[in-house]
């Protein structure tokens, strides 16, 4: 428990910039989608053992709330694979740009470029998660 504990403060209190804001929003990020998979993998697993409670958390999913989650975790997706894809990139064809300027500048490249993806989605999502739950927008 200690070893976690270490760690999560080393987190918390490392003042690396760029670098550490990337590392942990990465970090973050992959947890989020991981978590998304395993409760969908469950979820779905419910259609054939007990069709009743599928229907259940279908209507669960239907709330604002996960709705909300839903946004998020499509940032999570966009800049975990987006972020996967310069560390990559990085690792086998340009090692020598693992430097702190290059880092620097990549790891803003790599939110700017998350975010464009993302926004467009955020605001159509957000739209139908008004639309069918408040009946905003004509719905």
């Amino acid at each position: 428990m200690s070893n976690l504990k270490t760690t999560l403060a080393g987190y918390i209190t490392y003042r690396g910039r760029e670098g550490h804001w990337s590392f942990l929003l990465h970090r973050i990020t992959g947890l989020g989608v991981v978590l998304f998979l395993t409760i969908h993998i469950i979820d779905i697993a419910f259609v054939y053992f007990n069709p009743d409670l599928f229907m259940k958390a279908i209507e669960i999913y239907r709330s604002t709330l996960f709705g909300i989650g839903e946004i998020f975790l499509v940032f999570c997706v966009f800049y975990h694979g987006v972020n996967g894809l310069r560390i990559a990139y990085l690792d086998l064809f340009k090692p020598q740009g693992w430097h702190v300027e290059s880092q620097r500048r990549s790891a803003r490249w790599t939110l700017t470029i998350a975010l464009i993806l993302w926004l467009p989605s955020a605001f159509w999502m957000l739209r139908n998660l008004l639309m069918h739950n408040y009946g905003l927008f004509g719905g």
